[in-house]
């Protein structure tokens, strides 16, 4: 079986955004909860550790806000309405994970993003990265219906179908840190009715712990390299 593309994550997968991400995200508290900071900040928020947990943990980026922050639904909505804008002005840098270029450029097959980070954003860093070019689809949080947010497939198909057109008869790589992640490949196979076959690898090196996970992927990885081992065995 040959491989037509490989889809990412972006957090926690290409970059690790942590620092920024805990900035903005105290910044939107400020404007849109600021009940929730100070002394009252959510503890996810004090650290890079306790952040880590919350985000390997949660299903996506509302169920964060919700169910470990402390927020109520009217902010939530708010504080994603003001996700991009805040993120495009954080100069807080933004550092890809050692070995993740070299990969990048390595392969020659099409690759895409699917994120619940801004696509502004992303392709900010890719280009910053000189990586712009290899990427022929990013699918942001911004790009897709707030209801439609991974694991469920949406970004997924519309990922795969900016890359070739449609969406029939590909084998697909997809690449993320996070339970929903594994939860989102399946889901993309299963919206596909078996006419594709999407694998997925976890990439453990920012701190996923996937012993208890409902959800297992094809292949777990703890360097970037390790995609190219995996994909070599499908050439």
């Amino acid at each position: 079986m040959n491989i037509n593309a490989i889809l990412w994550d972006y957090d926690g997968t290409l970059a690790n955004s942590v620092p920024k991400n805990i900035d903005i995200t105290k910044q939107i508290l400020a404007k849109v909860a600021p009940r929730l900071t100070g002394d009252s900040l959510p503890q996810y928020l004090k650290n890079e550790e306790a952040y880590h947990v919350a985000n390997h943990q949660s299903k996506n980026w509302q169920d964060l806000y919700l169910n470990y922050y402390g927020m109520s639904e009217s902010e939530m909505l708010e504080a994603g309405a003001l996700w991009t804008e805040y993120q495009l002005k954080n100069t807080t840098p933004i550092e890809l994970f050692v070995g993740i270029k070299q990969i990048i450029n390595q392969i020659e097959l099409p690759q895409g993003i699917c994120s619940q980070n801004s696509s502004q954003n992303i392709k900010k860093v890719l280009e910053q990265n000189f990586l712009a070019h290899k990427f022929q689809a990013v699918i942001g949080y911004d790009d897709i219906p707030s209801n439609t947010q991974k694991p469920n497939p949406y970004s997924g198909l519309k990922c795969i179908e900016r890359i070739f057109g449609n969406i029939h008869d590909k084998n697909i790589f997809y690449i993320g840190d996070h339970e929903g992640d594994v939860e989102f490949a399946r889901n993309i196979e299963k919206e596909l009715n078996g006419q594709s076959r999407v694998i997925s690898i976890v990439a453990k090196y920012s701190g996923a712990e996937t012993s208890s996970w409902k959800y297992k992927a094809d292949f777990e990885i703890d360097k970037p390299f390790e995609v190219i081992k995996i994909l070599n065995n499908y050439s």
